[in-house]
């Protein structure tokens, strides 16, 4: 057989999805590990989608996706922003982030250029930058710092090969938000040395207590930021697999040169869908939803750091990150036990970059009374295997 690609044989596969293969074995799990809304998709946006395929709306859209959509998330990052963008030509529709986070590294990547990737984060950033021909570079966060990124460490990692800082706020794994100061300072650097900023805003309305920073309202950004939108978590559409690409119209046509030759177009149904999730039935569904995970939020986290897992609150997305280096496990040995021995699923945090190490991160995207038994559970293990 010939040789495979090295950057894909060298990159691992998902630590998450390692941990889910045995879960999926085994009866009476608790399951605090993927990222997955435990709500369904609300009934007014499954209905547009339903709606679309009965009225044979089976076909291709254009390769940037329906123009209506466009227009309406356009008119949404307006309203909730202030990111004024041109849906014409400087948004496309994508299946997924993931997507989005390859066509945007594609586009502006040459070989060896380095991309600025802050950990612990989400496990596709370093294999997404290998892929596309980059080389990451590490900043790590603290949990000291309430896991947020200090414009100071990214001063300190830029060099003449830097090509693009890649963030994801509020973050997963830590659930960290970025603070407009801390933003104003990489937008400093960003210009200072000619960078681009790529910005996944999965979770940019599951926040608690303070305000999302759109990278798409901040001037001095404009044609160097690129923003990935996402419908997954804040409407509970993981399974529909629609996002949007946002950029200055030179970006976003060089992105969209890769999608057209990598997937065409978007799911159409999915994108009827997603043009119901931003009226005003689909704004409701996501104000009950982030009531719910800020309930289960203040909870989950008050009862980590009784049973002496140190936690820091978690300020958006739906996870905790919470020390597990009393009990003189790794992170490893504290999941793989966890889950045989309590039947409690989370994922050891080294699988979001090394800094993960002595931590764990779970999902409070469950209910309430599950959330209570695993924490029940988790408690009795840990009072088993305090050091």
């Amino acid at each position: 057989m010939p040789s495979l690609s090295h950057r894909v044989q060298e990159a691992p596969f998902s630590g998450i999805r390692r941990f889910f293969d045995i879960v999926a074995t085994m009866d009476d799990v608790i399951s605090l590990g993927v990222g997955q809304p435990d709500f369904v998709t609300p009934r007014p946006i499954m209905q547009a989608g339903i709606d679309s395929l009965l009225q044979g709306e089976t076909g291709y859209t254009s390769n940037s996706g329906r123009i209506e959509l466009r227009r309406a998330l356009a008119a949404h990052l307006a309203r909730l922003y202030g990111a004024e963008y041109d849906p014409e030509s400087e948004m496309l529709i994508t299946v997924g982030i993931s997507e989005g986070i390859y066509l945007a590294l594609t586009a502006i990547l040459n070989p060896g250029d380095e991309v600025i990737v802050p950990e612990p984060c989400f496990v596709s950033y370093k294999p997404e930058v290998i892929f596309a021909g980059g080389t990451p570079v590490v900043v790590e966060t603290r949990a000291e710092d309430g896991w947020e990124l200090r414009p100071e460490a990214v001063a300190r990692s830029i060099t003449p090969r830097t090509k693009a800082i890649l963030i994801g706020y509020p973050s997963n794994p830590t659930g960290a938000t970025i603070s407009r100061s801390h933003m104003e300072s990489l937008a400093d650097l960003a210009c200072e040395h000619d960078l681009f900023v790529i910005s996944d805003e999965a979770y940019d309305r599951l926040v608690y207590g303070s305000e999302h920073i759109c990278i798409g309202s901040l001037p001095r950004l404009r044609e160097r930021a690129i923003l990935l939108y996402g419908f997954s978590k804040d409407y509970a559409m993981t399974g529909w697999r629609i996002a949007a690409a946002i950029a200055a119209a030179p970006v976003a046509s060089a992105m969209l040169k890769v999608h057209q030759y990598t997937i065409m177009s978007a799911p159409t149904p999915a994108q009827y869908a997603a043009e119901a999730a931003l009226t005003e039935q689909g704004e409701q569904s996501v104000k009950a939803m982030v009531e719910e995970y800020d309930r289960r939020r203040r909870f989950f986290t008050a009862r980590l750091n009784q049973m002496g897992l140190d936690c820091v609150e978690p300020r958006g997305a739906f996870y905790c990150f919470p020390s597990i280096k009393r009990t003189g496990l790794t992170s490893q040995q504290f999941a793989e036990m966890l889950l045989r021995e309590e039947r409690v699923a989370v994922v050891p945090g080294d699988a979001f970059g090394a800094c993960g190490a002595g931590y764990v991160r779970c999902t409070y995207a469950t209910s309430l009374e599950e959330l209570r038994e695993a924490c029940d559970r988790i408690e009795r293990f840990v009072g088993r295997h305090h050091r």
